[in-house]
């Protein structure tokens, strides 16, 4: 064997080889350097991944109504389902979510759906058939005749469409009802994608519905459990009020509730007759009679209560009673004025109302959130008492309250249920605003309402309804018309 020849060395690969090591060596000796003069290093965050949600609002006032009453301008509010999963900046949500639908609401306030808190809705039949009376008038001379010749259940459905397209245009959300054939007005309301706290009316007399309490409990017993768990429906007993069904009813009513967990809605205290009255059977003042018998509790929602003492609105806030306050009937039949601010003031759960269309005669919860504002000042004398920020309130998250749905509406918040209306805010009446509540409750109408989302599902549109046809709903109730005239006879 010859002798071993190493290989011949590549002067580049070796000079390149050294040259690595030692920039190896240099960088490593920065790196020491630089962590002993700056021992923190903020290390680049590698990006999350997007998140899909079926609805993204942008751009536009949000006013949320949550604990800390923010309003978050250029705000974006991210839907999935039936639930809004964020709120925020849109510069925040647009980075972290995506839609399939983007709506644009630059230059409109996103606002929680405005919640009416006491009404009638198929009486829009009745608007305007008899005006100018007090209740008692009103109610034995005219409605109550009325009714009895005219209801049966395709009344109330008619009437029932016309008055979930009314509150659906003026961005009314949910609402809380009391009426015959209430399973009708429970499944219209399905029908139009709306949510409701619906009541049977129970009541001495024959109705339309049913003869007896005997059988309007049965049917009431019936009506709960077919909707129980329903993602919309809230069933409920409504007993007409303290004058017009008896204490042992009163008290099946209660056991009721008790029963099925269900909440009861009543008439309450709405003229002094209606007090004095009581007070003169019983002995005891309305709101005073009930609680003796055992009657409210934590799922009661009381109408009108503006004959109350200020031991009585504590009896409210002690059984979390929520009151559905109705300003404008309420003028309107010269019944009084509710003592609202002594109720904010103990923290009641009040809302607002409309009351039904024949008493009002309208559903719009705009005008009732502005006058309440309004009567207030003029009857106590004092401009500061229920400001604009606190009449928003009883409209939204306060309103919740008052029908025991505040841990799902009432507020823009994650974790809620999607009940949004955004709202126009360029037009001539409302232009300039420097304060979002003045401009919401002092200049704010029903027509400025744009598109309006209940439970994630946009019901309307840019002012277009989408789960109703309105002009088959106003030939229907313009048959009725005519009908309701004959059976007057005048």
């Amino acid at each position: 064997m010859g002798d071993f020849q190493p290989p011949p060395i590549d002067l580049n690969f070796t000079n390149g080889l050294v040259l690595t090591m030692f920039k190896a060596k240099l960088i490593t000796i920065s790196l020491l350097v630089f962590s002993l003069v700056f021992p923190v290093v903020a290390v680049p965050s590698v990006p999350t991944a997007v998140k899909r949600v079926d609805t993204l609002i942008i751009g536009g006032t949000v006013v949320t109504m949550d604990s800390e009453k923010r309003v978050i301008e250029d705000g974006a509010v991210a839907i999935r389902g039936d639930e809004i999963v964020a709120v925020g900046k849109t510069a925040d949500l647009t980075k972290e979510f995506r839609a399939r639908t983007v709506i644009n609401a630059r230059g409109k306030a996103v606002i929680p759906g405005l919640i009416n808190t006491h009404t009638h809705v198929p009486m829009t039949l009745f608007r305007g058939i008899a005006d100018d009376l007090d209740l008692n008038e009103w109610l034995t001379k005219y409605i109550f005749p009325a009714e009895a010749k005219n209801v049966n259940e395709q009344f109330v459905r008619v009437g029932a469409r016309l008055g979930l397209a009314e509150m659906i245009r003026g961005g009314t959300t949910t609402y809380c009802d009391m009426y015959y054939f209430e399973d009708a007005i429970a499944d219209e309301t399905k029908k139009a994608g709306m949510r409701g706290v619906l009541g049977e009316t129970i009541i001495q007399f024959p109705v339309a519905d049913n003869k007896t309490p005997d059988d309007a409990l049965r049917y009431t017993e019936k009506f709960i459990s077919k909707w129980k768990n329903d993602p919309l429906i809230v069933a409920a007993a409504a007993p007409h009020a303290p004058y017009t069904v008896s204490t042992d009813d009163l008290k099946r009513v209660r056991a009721l509730s008790d029963k099925l967990g269900a909440p009861v809605v009543i008439h309450v205290a709405e003229t002094k007759k209606e007090r004095d009255d009581i007070l003169a059977k019983y002995g005891k003042t309305p709101v005073d009679y009930l609680a003796s018998i055992g009657f409210l509790s934590n799922r009661t929602i009381i109408a009108h209560s503006i004959w109350v003492t200020d031991e009585e609105i504590g009896i409210l806030a002690k059984n979390n009673v929520g009151v559905g306050h109705c300003p404008q009937s309420n003028m309107k039949l010269a019944s009084g004025v509710a003592p609202v601010p002594s109720m904010l003031k103990a923290d009641v759960a009040v809302g607002l109302g409309t009351d039904g269309a024949a008493s009002n005669n309208d559903l719009d919860m705009w005008e009732e959130i502005d006058t309440a504002a309004k009567l207030h000042k003029v009857h106590s004398g004092d401009p500061k008492v229920v400001s604009a920020e606190q009449a928003f309130e009883m409209a939204t998250i306060r309103g919740a309250r008052a029908l025991h749905l505040e841990k799902l509406v009432g507020s823009l918040e994650a974790g809620k249920r999607a009940d949004i209306a955004i709202v126009d805010l360029d037009s001539d009446h409302q232009t300039p605003y420097f304060n979002i509540y003045s401009a919401l409750v002092y200049s704010t109408k029903a027509a400025d309402v744009a598109t309006v989302i209940i439970n994630g599902r946009t019901v309307m549109r840019d002012r277009r309804l989408l789960t109703l046809n309105e002009n088959a709903i106003k030939k229907d109730a313009n048959a009725y018309r005519d009908k309701i005239i004959k059976s007057l006879g005048n």
